[in-house]
This record gives C-alpha cells, sequence and structure tokens, in this order.
C-alpha cells in the first residue's frame, strides 16, 4: 500500500483476486474507506486472475466510496480485467459521477416527495 498521498492511497491488488482470497482486500478498503480519503485508488499490475468474488469487492468499494464520499480509481487494470469489468457493466458503474450531496438536501421552503 501507498500512503505518500493521504486524499489517495493505493492498494496494490496482485495474484490472484478470489474468493478464497478477497476477504483482506476487503477488509482493507474498508478501512481506509473509514478514514474517507479524496480518492481510493486500487491498482492492479500485478494482478494475474480475478473471479465474481474480487469483482465484488470492486463494487463493494465503489459503493461504499459514493455514500462515503470517496471516487473509486482503478489503475494498471490488466486487458482481460478491463474486458471483464466491461462485459458486466461494472466499467459504466464506475464512471459514474460522485452525488453532489448539497443537492440531496432539501431546501427552506421545499418538501421532500417519495
Amino acid at each position: 500500500m501507498d500512503r505518500s498521498d493521504p486524499d489517495a492511497p493505493v492498494i496494490r491488488v496482485g495474484g490472484d483476486l478470489a474468493f478464497t482470497t478477497a476477504a483482506p482486500l476487503r477488509t482493507e478498503v474498508d478501512r481506509l474507506l473509514a478514514e474517507a480519503p479524496r480518492t481510493l485508488v486500487l491498482d492492479f499490475r500485478d494482478l494475474l486472475f480475478i473471479d465474481s468474488t474480487g469483482l465484488s469487492v470492486i463494487v463493494h468499494a465503489w459503493r461504499d466510496g459514493q455514500q462515503g464520499g470517496t471516487a473509486v480509481q482503478l489503475r494498471e487494470t490488466p486487458r482481460f480485467l478491463a474486458t471483464i469489468l466491461d462485459m458486466t457493466g461494472v466499467t459504466g458503474l464506475l464512471s459514474r459521477p460522485q452525488p453532489d450531496r448539497a443537492s440531496e438536501r432539501p431546501t427552506a421552503g421545499s418538501s421532500a416527495r417519495a
């Protein structure tokens, strides 16, 4: 892990990211997201394999990052991972803009409707 920029810590993910190995990454993602950095970078330059559990960690990081105001950025994505992200729609998910928290709050005189 690289914490040289506290606003954008980097987690390097290598080897296999699968059912048997994903838990430590998810724990680290949760720990860093709790610190609410501006961006969390996942560096996949050394990734060799990913399964659906590994993919779910990426989606989890994005979802929790969105809720906490942290953008999740993927770096050095191998071609096979880029293909999987495209085929599953995760690429589109990751490209969604951060919600504007100020625009989600009702203003004086307005009412929230379901």
